[in-house]
C-alpha cells in the first residue's frame, strides 16, 4: 500500500533533521553552547588563545578541542564570520512540542514569526524574548530563519535558553494556541486598535503576538486566523520599525502586569 504524501514528507523531514548539524561560532555563542547540557556537541575547533579563554567551558562539556593555527582556521564557516577563534559543530536544539513549551504559569507570552528570515533579527528577538520572559519564539520550518551560527551569535547566548520552535504551518499553530486559551494578536501598522486596547481586561490570559517580515508584513492567511490585528501605540507619525524592535515593544506592551 502506497504511503500518503504527508507521511512520506514527514519521514523525509525526520531523516533530514537527524542528519542536520549547525556550526556555532564566536566566544560567547560557543561558551553558552558548551555549557548547555541539552546541546549535543560534535566537534570543537579553536585557536590556542580561544582555548585558554574557554578552558572552563571545554572542561565542563567534556569535549576534546582541535587546536588550529589562526591563519588556517579549518571550520567550514562563511568567509565573513567573526569567529574569534572558536567554532563548535553541534546538533540543533530540540525544544519539544508546542503544547509543552507554551503552557506556563502566570499568563505566558509567546512570539510568532511570519516569514521573518533574517538571522540577525531573529537572534535579537530571542534576546528580547528571554529578557521579557516570553515562553517561546515560534517560526516556520520553511521561510523562517533556521538555527545557524549567525543567529546564535546575534542571540548572544539566548538561543541556548530561549525556546525557538519551527512549526510546519503557522496558521495551524495559531489555531492550536487559540484552543489552549491564547489571545492571538497580529501586528499590523494599519490596525485600528493598539496592543494595549486589545489586552485591556485580558492581561491574565496567555497572549501570542504575531509579527511579519519587514516590508510584506503578515500574510493574508495569518491576518484571517489571528483573533485581532493590532498596532504599536506610537507618538506622532513615524516610519516602520525594525521587526526585532517591534517585537520587544509589543512584548512589553502586552505584559501581564503593568
Amino acid at each position: 500500500m502506497k504511503k500518503p504524501k504527508w507521511v512520506v514528507q514527514k519521514e523525509q523531514d525526520r531523516k533530514a533533521s537527524e542528519r542536520e548539524t549547525v556550526w556555532l561560532f564566536g566566544l560567547h555563542a560557543v561558551r553558552d553552547a558548551l555549557l548547555n547540557p541539552a546541546r549535543e556537541k560534535l566537534r570543537l575547533v579553536v585557536t590556542l588563545n580561544a582555548q585558554t579563554k574557554l578552558a572552563d567551558a571545554i572542561e565542563a562539556a567534556g569535549i576534546e578541542a582541535e587546536i588550529v593555527d589562526p591563519r588556517k582556521f579549518s571550520a567550514p564557516l562563511d568567509p565573513g564570520s567573526v569567529h574569534q577563534g572558536a567554532a563548535l559543530e553541534a546538533k540543533p536544539l530540540d525544544w519539544g512540542r508546542l503544547e509543552d513549551v507554551c503552557i506556563g504559569p502566570d499568563a505566558p507570552r509567546v512570539m510568532m514569526l511570519d516569514r521573518v528570515t533574517d538571522p540577525h533579527n531573529v537572534g535579537a528577538i530571542l534576546r528580547s524574548a528571554e529578557v521579557l520572559g516570553a515562553s517561546a519564539v515560534i517560526g516556520t520550518r520553511h521561510h523562517s530563519a533556521p538555527e545557524t551560527g549567525a543567529l546564535a551569535k546575534a542571540a548572544s547566548g539566548a538561543l541556548e535558553r530561549q525556546p525557538y520552535l519551527r512549526v510546519r504551518n503557522l496558521a495551524d499553530a495559531i489555531r492550536d494556541l487559540q484552543a489552549m486559551g491564547y489571545l492571538v494578536l497580529g501586528l499590523d501598522g494599519e490596525a485600528s486598535q493598539t496592543i494595549e486596547d486589545a489586552v485591556e481586561g485580558k492581561r491574565d490570559r496567555p497572549v501570542a503576538l504575531v509579527l511579519g517580515a519587514e516590508g510584506p508584513g503578515l500574510r493574508e492567511k495569518t491576518k484571517e486566523t489571528v483573533d485581532a490585528l493590532v498596532r504599536i501605540d506610537a507618538a506622532g507619525g513615524f516610519g516602520s520599525l525594525n521587526v526585532s524592535n517591534a517585537a520587544a515593544i509589543a512584548l512589553y506592551a502586552s505584559r501581564a502586569v503593568r
